[in-house]
């Protein structure tokens, strides 16, 4: 079987154990290196806000101490989370203040020794051409992470942004969750339970790509009758849950310098969690994409399962698809337009 390129790190995110950081039985820190210390990944991103109280002021000193125990156990951080709080309590931030509250979240990230750090695509904004300077002076990446809906179509701007700057410290970090052919069954069972229309779930499970199904979701939104207990559940359809092909990243995979492989569960039916993995991972090969493949765990919102098993078996699932979809040399790959075409070397 063909191997895969040395440039595709497999990582696994301490988002994952969330669960078990609300318990609060350990720290967030120990748990975090727990997912290196049972050798489920030697590369593992983290989110800030989740490690150190102090969030988002500079904690150096803390952030060194787990660098130093990463390195013990033979890991180290990937990529940071890291976050913009628009508001004061009073009103909206102007750009330097929002630079302030970002800067020191850097300083923290680079002393973690981390490769990048993680915003939301858009956020950003204008702030982007102010940061490289000094994402050259902290050695970081910053990627732009797009998931669910925001594909290039929805948020054309935001992907032109960090095409127009045309530099290696600004990359998108691509979510998975943008491609799923199918939602994930337990999810559904969850809706089911949560009295939502059994018409709608009907729908919802068989024909989940169509635009009817968009517009169905909405309409029920819109009625006031998604029970409250599942509201928040239900409104994953509308943010976390996309409904898009490879054909429609394919563009902007000149960009790419993360990819989240978010998953929910472990039910494979169909294909619905290893399809849009292999159909990605075909395409990176006729690209010469260098970057983390990150397993992330979603389902923790409705499930409670043990995260350190469902991590490790996500990522041996994921990989064995990518394995599968390099079988292919980059000359047998599917064009990304299903034309027979290469995929079109333009960012945008």
């Amino acid at each position: 079987m063909t191997g895969l390129p040395a440039t595709w790190r497999f990582s696994a995110s301490a988002f994952n154990v969330t669960p078990e950081v609300i318990r609060a039985e350990r720290t967030a820190p120990d748990l975090a290196l727990s997912l290196v210390h049972r050798g489920i990944a030697s590369e593992i991103e983290v989110e800030l806000g989740q490690l150190w109280r102090g969030y988002p002021e500079a904690t150096p000193d803390e952030a060194r101490e787990l660098r130093e125990r990463l390195a013990a156990a033979g890991g180290r951080v990937s990529i940071v989370g890291v976050s913009i709080d628009e508001w004061d309590g009073r009103r909206r931030r102007s750009d330097d203040e929002r630079l302030a509250f970002l800067e020191p979240q850097l300083r923290t990230s680079a002393a973690l020794g981390a490769a990048g750090v993680r915003l939301p695509i858009g956020q950003a904004g204008a702030l982007l051409e102010r940061l490289v300077p000094l994402l050259d002076d902290l050695d970081l990446v910053l990627y732009e992470e797009a998931q669910g809906h925001q594909t290039p179509a929805a948020v054309p701007d935001a992907y032109a942004r960090i095409a127009a700057l045309d530099t290696p410290r600004v990359r998108l970090l691509l979510d998975i969750s943008m491609l799923m052919p199918a939602l994930p069954v337990t999810y559904l069972d969850e809706l089911a339970r949560g009295r939502i229309d059994p018409a709608l779930v009907a729908l919802l499970t068989d024909h989940w790509r169509e635009p009817d199904t968009h517009a169905a979701v909405v309409d029920h939104l819109r009625s006031g009758r998604v029970p409250g207990p599942v509201h928040t559940l239900y409104m994953n359809l509308l943010v976390r849950f996309g409904r898009s092909e490879v054909a429609d990243v394919a563009s902007v995979l000149p960009l790419l310098g993360g990819i989240h492989m978010k998953f929910w569960d472990l039910d494979d039916t169909d294909g619905r969690i290893t399809r849009p993995i292999r159909d990605l991972g075909t395409v990176l090969r006729t690209t010469e994409y260098a970057g983390t493949l990150c397993s992330e765990w979603g389902g923790q919102e409705w499930l409670a399962d043990d995260p350190w098993a469902v991590t490790g078996r996500h990522l041996a699932l994921a990989r064995s698809a990518l394995e599968e979809a390099a079988v292919a040399s980059p000359k047998q790959a599917p064009s990304p337009r299903g034309d027979g075409a290469a995929p079109h070397p333009s960012p945008l």
